[in-house]
């Protein structure tokens, strides 16, 4: 009887990615930056860990294996934007793999990507919806205040409001404004509305620096709790409420401002137009100064250069 002796040979470990495959993720990645750059980051994430989970290297990566991938986020049930933004980070990360001449050819140049429908079901507010929030919100603490009237009166995305400092605050012209940074790293100065200026004012109090908005452990406000404050809003009592809407996202009733015995079909009959003889005109036509009859449409006898009804 034989015993197996214990082996003290060190198990070789295999890295996560190759040489040029790292190469590929980190170059792909350094040409966004933000919130572009997270969500990429997350998408390539979730696509390695699945390759990795089956032994797949990234550069040995078939379009069979790309459409699985679909496939099976599909099954977890993502929405189709989800995947079709999955699908695009990994078609963009492999092109760049191409075009750094790190790969011969892209797996996922025809891969097949979910049909989106570009046809918005957002529910807007109109003017009127829109001022009983921002009264409603003109009650509560001063920073929410500031942020529903930045987003609201001066359009900023949720990213740009949070990301302000207060360093970004000036007076240009005499008027008061703040420099943003948009989506793609474009710096821009805007105007602000005066309400929005004084609502900032009350929100930062004495601070001189800083993020714009704080939560209140002192920490910057990010999206999700901008979101959070927003939608705690749109339902607080006195706010508009999205069950005034039907399905089709038009009012159930007509707005206070139209006249009740007017319809959207109306149209205002336009005014009787009379004319008058033309010069060295004589006869019947000379003599005729009345209006046309309201049956009759006008002719173009009395306009000057007009010969075809001599």
């Amino acid at each position: 009887m034989t015993t197996a002796a214990p082996s003290t040979a060190l198990a070789t470990i295999q890295p996560a990615f190759t040489d040029p495959e790292r190469l590929a993720l980190a170059g792909f990645l350094a040409g966004y930056r933000g919130l572009t750059r997270e969500a990429y980051t997350l998408d390539l994430r979730q696509f390695t860990t699945w390759c990795r989970a089956r032994s797949l290297p990234l550069f040995a990566v078939r379009r069979a294996d790309i459409e699985g991938f679909a496939r099976e986020l599909e099954a977890r049930g993502r929405a189709r934007a989800t995947v079709t933004r999955r699908l695009c980070t990994i078609a963009g990360f492999y092109k760049y793999a191409v075009e750094e001449e790190l790969l011969d050819h892209s797996p996922a140049a025809h891969v097949r990507r979910p049909r989106l429908d570009y046809e918005s079901h957002a529910t807007a507010l109109d003017r009127n919806e829109l001022g009983a929030l921002l009264v409603a919100a003109g009650l509560g603490p001063p920073l929410e205040h500031a942020l529903i009237s930045l987003l609201a009166l001066n359009g900023l995305r949720v990213s740009e409001a949070t990301g302000a400092d207060i360093e970004h605050l000036g007076l240009e012209r005499g008027h008061r404004t703040l420099t943003i940074t948009r989506k793609g790293g474009k710096v821009v100065t805007i105007p602000l509305a005066p309400r929005t200026a004084r609502a900032i004012d009350l929100a930062t109090g004495e601070r001189c620096d800083g993020p714009l908005f704080l939560t209140a452990d002192g920490r910057r406000l990010d999206r999700h709790g901008a979101r959070r404050i927003v939608a705690r809003w749109r339902a607080a009592p006195g706010s508009p409420s999205p069950s005034d809407r039907t399905p089709s996202g038009m009012r159930s009733s007509p707005p206070p401002w139209t006249p009740a015995c007017r319809c959207a079909t109306f149209r205002r009959l336009p005014p009787t137009l009379t004319r008058g003889p033309r010069s060295g005109m004589t006869g019947p036509a000379g003599a005729w100064t009345g209006t046309p009859p309201i049956s009759s449409r006008p002719t173009l006898l009395a306009l000057p250069g007009n010969h075809t009804a001599r």
